[in-house]
């Protein structure tokens, strides 16, 4: 066990690596949500209720584009290339080198949601995070969540051509229904019914209890089980339907 928690260390490293060597990678992982932040920040300047709605939404939104749409687009890539096949005939052992990439979008999202933090802090008053345990609650569960589904939703890509297509229909709905730009009580009922179905949305309400409201775990308990069950359905597909090969190999 301690030297496969090593290795996936080494491995670790090395995705980070390769991921500072892609500035287009870090542009969309890290700019562009700040960049959406600026952009409806100055449109909402002066309201301080839909700040307050919009800093814990690009949070939520952070998370999900540097786990779920980094892991589709990823995952589908080096699938696709034959990276995975190559990696699985090497001594290194499968679960290190998944828990490495895994790891890489873990600190990709802390980091992104550690920005947009500050950026609220200095720039559009929602002050520190109310509640920093409940924060950590739910970077935690909304990384896994979101990860897992974003590995389980990577098998249905079937090319890597396809992968961009293929993410954006789940994310951009997704981020629109589910309130990243406003406040979500305030859509029509249909779309209020669909987003209380989708775990996005249960994550920003929590993001907004520890980062704005100061509502506790247990105001938010029941989205918190939402978003486990989303995550348990995540993880079982992610496992039953990875494959290392690409798919014109089976």
């Amino acid at each position: 066990m301690a030297d496969a928690l090593t290795l996936a260390w080494h491995q670790y490293r090395l995705e980070r690596r390769m991921f500072w060597r892609n500035p287009t990678s870090a542009f969309f992982n890290f700019l562009l949500p700040l960049l959406f932040l600026a952009l409806f920040g100055a449109i909402f300047s002066g309201n301080q209720h839909d700040l307050n709605v919009l800093i814990p939404g690009i949070a939520g939104m952070s998370i999900m584009a540097t786990t779920f749409s980094n892991l589709v687009m990823n995952l589908t890539f080096l699938r696709e290339q034959g990276v995975l096949k190559r990696m699985r005939g090497t001594p290194l052992p499968e679960g290190s080198y998944l828990l490495g990439i895994f790891a890489n979008a873990v600190v990709n999202a802390v980091i992104q949601v550690a920005l947009v933090i500050v950026a609220g802090k200095l720039l559009f008053g929602t002050g520190w995070p109310k509640d920093w345990i409940e924060l950590i609650v739910y970077v935690a569960f909304g990384v896994v969540c979101l990860a897992s589904l974003g590995v389980a939703w990577s098998h249905l890509v079937p090319n890597y051509d396809a992968a961009a297509a293929y993410n954006n229909i789940v994310f951009l709905p997704v981020i629109f229904i589910s309130g990243v730009f406003y406040d979500v009580d305030n859509a029509p009922q249909f779309l209020l019914h669909l987003a209380q179905v989708l775990p996005l949305v249960h994550l920003i309400d929590g993001l907004s209890g520890a980062m704005v409201s100061g509502r506790s775990l247990a105001d938010n308990a029941s989205g918190l089980c939402v978003v486990c069950i989303w995550t348990l359905v995540g993880v079982f597909f992610a496992v039953r339907g990875f494959r290392w090969d690409a798919k014109r190999d089976q």
